[in-house]
Formats: C-alpha cells, structure tokens, sequence
C-alpha cells in the first residue's frame, strides 16, 4: 500500500495502491464541508483499462463511518472468516474485507452512484494490504481525511 496526503494543503487527498499490483488504487479527492454534521469528498477506482470516479460521496461526521470500519479491520490483523462489509448511506461507495493467509486484507472498494437509478453502473477494484501497520496506516488516513477542516 502506498498510503499520501498526495496533494496540496489546500487540495487534501489519500492515495491507497495495492501491494500485489501498484496499478491498482483508490484515491479520495475534493473533501468539502458544508455543513457541520456531514462532509462531500470524491472517490476515484484506478486499474488498467479502468478509471472510474464519484463526486459526491458523503460522511456523516458523527457516525464514524468508513474511518471506525477501518480501525475495525485493522484491530483484528491476526485475522477472521468470512467477508465483512461497509457502505454509505446512499450506497454509492461500498468496501468488502477479506483476510488472507500470510496476514493480508484484500479491500474490495465499489463505486455505484445513482444505486436505484435505471441506467447506472458500477465499478470495482480490490486493493491488498498488509493487515497489520498498513491497515492501521489506511485507517488513520481516512480519520484525518474525513475530519479534517477544508482550508
């Protein structure tokens, strides 16, 4: 995983890029608060022959969200059965969680805006990371990106 605040203070953004493929990541873009109680980001899926994009994906600030989903991964890095689950409210920006023998999460990130609109698509990438310091990393990442006042 390569985990960044890849642009500028004034554009904050995380990049998260599978260990297994490099050419396979997620990148969160355009964080905006416009309120107090919710905050707008972007979400990017990056794959060969794949690029695929959500503007408005939202976090309610007092829910914990995707952020406390994370930590959850990250606290159990000796491991689990099955598949766990997060997605949004509106359900446009959905993650999957794997483990994998040999201490690795397999994140299948999917981005379906418009989930109840005919018509619409869907689009997904699984990144693979390390479950312990490197999911850690990923989920304080997302904490800072989610939290943090837009300048």
């Amino acid at each position: 995983m390569s985990s960044s605040n890849g642009a500028t203070d004034d554009e904050p953004g995380l990049s998260i890029r599978c260990q297994d493929d490099a050419s396979v990541g997620v990148a969160f873009r355009d964080r905006s608060g416009s309120d107090p109680d919710s905050v707008h980001y972007a979400v990017e899926l990056r794959a060969p022959g794949l690029t695929a994009r959500v503007d408005e994906v939202v976090a309610w600030v007092h829910d914990g969200g995707l952020a406390l989903f994370l930590e959850g991964l990250a606290a159990d890095y000796r491991g689990w059965d099955g598949e766990r689950r997060w997605r949004t409210d509106d359900r446009d920006l959905a993650v999957s969680a794997v483990f994998r023998s040999g201490g690795y999460v397999g994140l299948t990130w999917t981005l379906r805006p418009w989930p109840k609109a005919a018509g619409g698509w869907s689009a997904s990438v699984t990144t693979w990371l390390e479950a312990g310091e490197q999911m850690a990393s990923l989920a304080a990442g997302i904490r800072h990106f989610l939290t943090r006042e837009p300048r």
